[in-house]
């Protein structure tokens, strides 16, 4: 770094008796040796070339009100997904550890905000019954939304804090509105996109850092969120520019859910198990511990998800009450 600052600022790479500058002959070559030193590429990360750019998107509604949501560059690379053996807190369904290697993509800054998904269901939410037949429909047009909630989709939460409460399918229908709005293919990240974007190009437990005692400074969990959600960004990002990928709500993935996975998966590009019962939720939250919170921690919906709904059968759309569940989307990299 002194050595960047000095030729920065201009200085010679020499002085005579007189303690004068030197020639230009005498510098030069000493400089392009130099020069050639510092911008030798960085071998400590198997990260490749991707787009170039992070944006923000602008989301203008029906109703003329304009969101926007930040956008960021995912470079392609390959990277260990699951976690070591003796990681502190493990389970046995984060390994095998393996190599995984992806392509570019985006991923959102932030989770999705609240009051991004309450215009979301202002303009998709349908009377229909929930649970009749529908069509299989790939055009948001043709699709339905989501059904009234039962309860306060805010669950008192700001607007300013993730949505909450969405089930999988509702958070897919999400990406599909988003995706017509803006004619972009917006969708769920994958359980590696995830995990690779966690980690940021570190071996960190939790990306950010790895350290339990700086954990406070990205994340927020049970030692210092008050038991609710707080404003998206309000901590200190990744590497790449990603906040509260450790808690404050746990996010939906692609992916189905199985154990087992890693021992079939793919190592390039993986996209999870072809079937499954339930789906994968990455980041632990806001009433998680530090273990939840490691970028290699898995969970999945579990039954008492949808013990607050008093419906029969169970709404496809919420998780009544459940307070610590959003999302965050992704999309492909445009072909180069």
């Amino acid at each position: 770094m002194a050595f960047r600052r000095w030729i920065r600022r201009g200085f010679w790479l020499g002085t005579d008796k007189e303690n004068k500058r030197t020639g230009p002959i005498e510098w030069v070559a000493p400089l392009i040796v130099l020069t050639a030193f510092l911008s030798l590429p960085d071998v400590s990360a198997q990260v490749s070339q991707g787009p170039s750019k992070n944006y923000t998107e602008e989301i203008v509604t029906e109703s003329g009100d304009t969101f926007r949501l930040q956008i960021v560059t995912i470079p392609a690379g390959t990277f260990k997904m699951g976690s070591p053996a003796g990681e502190e807190g493990r389970s046995e369904t984060e390994g095998p550890q393996r190599d995984v290697t992806l392509s570019s993509f985006y991923l959102s800054a932030t989770e999705i905000p609240l009051d991004l998904f309450l215009a979301y269901y202002r303009e998709t939410m349908t009377e229909k019954n929930d649970y009749l037949p529908q069509p299989a429909q790939s055009d948001v047009d043709a699709i339905s939304g989501p059904t009234p909630v039962y309860g306060d989709l805010q669950m008192g939460a700001e607007l300013d804090t993730p949505a909450i409460g969405m089930t999988w399918h509702n958070a897919v229908t999400f990406c599909k509105w988003l995706s017509k709005k803006t004619g972009k293919t917006y969708r769920l990240p994958t359980e590696a996109e995830w995990e690779y974007a966690c980690k940021s190009s570190t071996a960190n437990r939790y990306g950010a850092t790895d350290s339990v005692d700086a954990l406070g400074e990205y994340a927020w969990y049970i030692d210092n969120a008050n038991e609710q959600t707080s404003r998206i960004g309000s901590k200190k990002p990744n590497a790449w520019g990603l906040f509260d990928m450790s808690g404050n709500v746990a996010e939906w993935v692609h992916d189905f859910y199985s154990p087992g996975a890693y021992a079939e998966a793919a190592t390039e590009n993986p996209q999870g198990p072809a079937k499954g019962r339930v789906h994968v939720a990455r980041g632990g939250d806001f009433d998680g511990f530090p273990e939840d919170l490691r970028c290699s921690a898995r969970s999945y919906e579990q039954p008492d998800w949808r013990a607050g709904d008093p419906q029969l059968p169970k709404s496809t759309w919420w998780l009544p009450f459940i307070n610590t569940i959003g999302f965050r989307v992704a999309r492909s990299a445009d072909p180069q």
